[in-house]
C-alpha cells in the first residue's frame, strides 16, 4: 500500500524541501501522512477547481507547485480562500505536498523543463545557488543557445510552445541566439544573464521599469506569462511519479488553466 508518505519520500528525493528558499513553504501541507493513496492530482495550483476535479476523479492527493497555504495564514475558516481551499482538502480526505522554489531549483525541475520546452542546446545554470545533500548542485533558472534567428520569430514561437495566452516583451536585439530562462517572476536576474552572454531572457511578471532597464542594457525581455512558464513541469511530475509508483494513477488537471485572457 502506497501512503502520502511514501510520495513525499521519493520527492524529497529528486527536490529536496531543504532547499526551498527561506520565503517559502514548500512540503506537506494537508493530510495525514499515513493515508493510503491509489490516485494523484498534479496541478500547478491548488485551486477549488482542482479540488472538486481531484474529488471528482477518486484522487487521494494533490501535488502541486504553488502552496496551498502561504504567508503564514494564522487561521484556516470559511472566510479567506486559502482557508477554504484548506477545509475543503481536510473534509474530503484530500492530502496536499507542494514543491515550490525547491522543484524550481533542481536540475530536471521548473526551469530546465522550460528550457527543454523551448529548444534549448547546452543547458546550463543561470545561477548556481549550491549543492543538496547528494552533492547535485542547484540554482534558479537555465541558459541555453537555439538557432539564430529574428526576436519577432522567436517571440511566436515562445508563444505557440508554451500555449501562452499573450506575451510581452521589449525588442533591445534584432535576433535571438543565447537565451536565459526563468520560470514565473526571475526578471531580477537580468544582469546574470548579461554577465553570461545572453541576448534574450524569458521569465514573466515583468514591471514597466523592468523593461526600460532591460532596453537600456541591450537584452531581449519577454514575459510569457507565469502560468505558461511553470506549467511545463506538470508533466514531470507526472512522468516521475508514475515511475516510481507504477500501480497508481496520476493524472494532470484539466480543469486549471491560465487564469487572465489575452489577445
Amino acid at each position: 500500500m502506497t501512503t502520502v508518505k511514501d510520495v513525499y519520500d521519493v520527492l524529497q528525493k529528486l527536490a529536496p524541501f531543504e532547499i526551498q528558499e527561506g520565503f517559502d513553504n514548500a512540503g506537506f501541507l494537508v493530510g495525514h501522512r499515513d493515508a493510503p493513496v491509489t490516485k494523484i492530482l498534479v496541478s500547478l495550483d491548488i485551486t477549488s477547481e482542482v479540488i472538486q476535479e481531484a474529488e471528482q476523479l477518486g484522487c487521494e492527493l494533490i501535488v502541486a507547485h504553488h502552496p496551498v497555504i502561504f504567508g503564514g495564514i494564522k487561521s484556516a475558516t470559511d472566510e479567506t480562500v486559502t482557508g477554504r481551499n484548506v477545509l475543503a482538502l481536510a473534509e474530503k480526505h484530500i492530502a496536499a505536498i507542494c514543491a515550490h522554489t525547491n522543484l524550481d531549483a533542481i536540475e530536471g525541475g521548473v526551469n530546465t523543463a522550460l528550457a527543454k520546452r523551448l529548444g534549448l542546446h547546452d543547458i546550463g545554470m543561470l545561477e548556481q545557488t549550491g549543492t543538496d545533500g547528494q552533492g547535485r548542485p542547484y540554482g534558479i533558472g537555465r541558459i541555453g543557445t537555439v538557432p539564430e534567428m529574428p526576436l519577432d520569430v522567436f517571440v511566436q514561437y515562445v508563444k505557440a510552445l508554451l500555449d501562452a495566452n499573450s506575451v510581452r516583451y521589449v525588442k533591445a536585439q534584432d535576433t535571438v541566439q543565447r537565451v536565459a530562462v526563468g520560470g514565473g517572476a526571475c526578471s531580477d536576474m537580468m544582469q546574470d544573464a548579461l554577465a553570461l552572454g545572453c541576448d534574450t531572457f524569458v521569465t514573466a511578471d515583468v514591471k514597466y521599469h523592468t523593461y526600460l532597464d532591460a532596453k537600456a542594457m541591450g537584452l531581449n525581455l519577454i514575459d510569457s506569462g507565469h502560468y505558461a512558464t511553470e506549467n511545463v513541469v506538470c508533466p514531470v511530475l507526472k512522468d516521475w511519479l508514475t515511475e516510481a509508483f507504477p500501480d497508481l494513477t496520476v493524472t494532470i488537471s484539466q480543469v486549471h488553466r491560465e487564469v487572465y485572457c489575452g489577445i
